[in-house]
């Protein structure tokens, strides 16, 4: 059981760290189409080095379908959970103090790549657009992940199955990053939603703390015009006071 844990610690890890720190330190440069290969490779990478120790769940909710399917005892589901939990705060962590080394981040502004919606944020979605995402790209993701792991499948289809998770998760940021920035995983979000919340309570009231900086490229990239002209365009100097004429003094005498 310990290995197992430790696997599940290692393998959400694995995700947080290059999913979340390719859009942190990268998202400018390799944009949402390189963040969703960076969260889809990583998932690849963890099944195929530790599914055969764990299964490789990384995700509250996939553990969830495998109890729910009857494939994972009740004893197991609350350790694979807290296991998932730590490993993806260690990977917000070994994120944070990589973008703290940068002059000019700000974790309560710039973020660790948190998930979000509504004003602000990426695409400004509902919440309601955000939820239906959210519910349905889950529900696909799970599902993908028990048919390609099923006890029918074939020894060959099996030995795909890394490749296939890591393409689904991949297509579902393709579609999703713009809406909530894809969460699809308890345990990813929350964890950087708790560096960067606690941080935000602490700075008292900073209003873009769920936009990372890549969220907050991708969502304006350039300044606004006004903004432009404003910062390029001299400050008009003052006028110079106004002399007022001088008046003849009285008793003056006229020049002939």
């Amino acid at each position: 059981m310990t290995k197992k844990l430790l696997a599940e610690l290692l393998g959400t890890f694995i995700l947080v760290f290059f999913g979340c720190g390719a859009a942190v330190l990268m998202g400018p440069q390799i944009g949402m189409l390189g963040i969703s290969l960076a969260f889809g490779l990583s998932i690849v990478a963890a099944a195929y080095s530790l599914g055969a120790i764990s299964g490789a769940h990384l995700n509250p909710a996939v553990s969830l379908g495998f109890l729910m399917a009857g494939r994972m005892p009740m004893a197991e589901f609350g350790g694979y959970v807290l296991a998932q939990i730590a490993g993806a705060l260690l990977g917000s962590l070994v994120v944070f103090l990589i973008a703290s080394g940068k002059a000019g981040f700000v974790l309560a502004t710039d973020g660790l790549g948190q998930n979000g919606f509504g004003a602000g944020y990426l695409g400004e979605y509902s919440l309601g657009a955000a939820l239906i995402f959210e519910l349905t790209a889950t529900f696909v993701f799970v599902c993908v992940i028990l048919a390609a792991t099923a006890s029918h499948v074939s020894s060959a289809s099996t030995a795909l199955a890394g490749l296939a998770i890591g393409l689904t998760l991949t297509g579902i940021h393709l579609v999703g990053i713009n809406v909530t920035g894809v969460s699809v995983n308890p345990a990813r979000s929350l964890a950087p939603a708790l560096f960067v919340g606690a941080r935000r309570f602490r700075t008292s009231g900073s209003s873009s703390w769920r936009r990372s900086p890549a969220a907050r490229r991708r969502a304006s990239p350039m300044p606004r015009v006004s903004s432009v002209r404003a910062a390029s365009s001299p400050r008009p100097r003052p006028a110079p006071p106004r002399s007022e004429p001088l008046g003849r003094p009285e008793g003056a005498r006229k020049c002939p």
